[in-house]
């Protein structure tokens, strides 16, 4: 009976050790992706391009219609594939949340320091009484630009919803270091022969930047 105590015991020892090396190994790997996103999210300097890639007159209704082609950028710098949007104005801005922290000690313990985080919303053009709006990101999925290769689609899913929960809740960003969560809005008036660069500066804010295109272009008849 004693030496059957003792085996039952070992036992039990042995799961209690397999079970806590399994929740070390997950906590490590979520330490790890969680890392990952947030490296992604406080990338700096230019986050996409964007340029007029065709105007013409709709025959309906005899309004100039603009269409834009939007690049964005992920964090490595890698441009993501083409989106290509048409509106009846040309005044059109970028709706994006914008998240400064203070220290956010992310979980693996790496403290983020004066950077802020971006997502993309929202592109729109206000016409009259009325927008013409496009959806970019919605809230709690995985932003465009923002995969990481290799991680569980489960896992990542329930990191972001994380941190959707940190960034829109007052009282749980507090807590995790973030100073502020808003939405903003940059925009411009989008003309052709023009590159738009839309950054994200290292104290928080969105601007997009301007620069015509080389002078070997104007004229050619591109296919964007």
């Amino acid at each position: 009976m004693r030496n059957r105590g003792k085996a039952v015991k070992y036992g039990i020892g042995i799961i209690i050790a397999a079970l806590a090396a399994v929740f070390l190994f997950n906590l490590i790997n979520e330490k790890k992706a969680l890392k990952q996103i947030i490296e992604r999210l406080t990338a700096d300097s230019r986050v996409a391009h964007v340029l007029v890639s065709d105007v013409k007159t709709s025959p309906q209704t005899g309004k100039t219609l603009t269409t834009i082609k939007f690049m964005e950028f992920d964090a490595a710098q890698r441009p993501l594939p083409p989106k290509y949007f048409t509106f009846s104005a040309n005044i059109i801005q970028f709706q994006s949340l914008v998240i400064r922290f203070d220290d956010f000690l992310v979980k693996s313990g790496h403290p983020l320091k004066g950077k802020s985080a971006y997502v993309f919303m929202k592109v729109f053009a206000l016409n009259g009484d009325r927008a013409e709006v496009f959806e970019l990101n919605k809230i709690a999925e995985v932003p465009s630009g923002y995969r990481i290769e290799g991680m569980d689609r489960t896992l990542e899913r329930r990191l972001w919803r994380k941190f959707w929960d940190y960034a829109l809740d007052a009282r749980q960003a507090k807590s995790v270091g973030i100073k502020n969560a808003q939405v903003e809005a940059p925009g411009t008036k989008f003309v052709p022969g023009v590159i738009y660069t839309i950054v994200i500066e290292h104290d928080g804010g969105m601007r997009i930047d301007t620069q015509e295109l080389p002078r070997i272009l104007k004229g050619e008849r591109l296919n964007f």
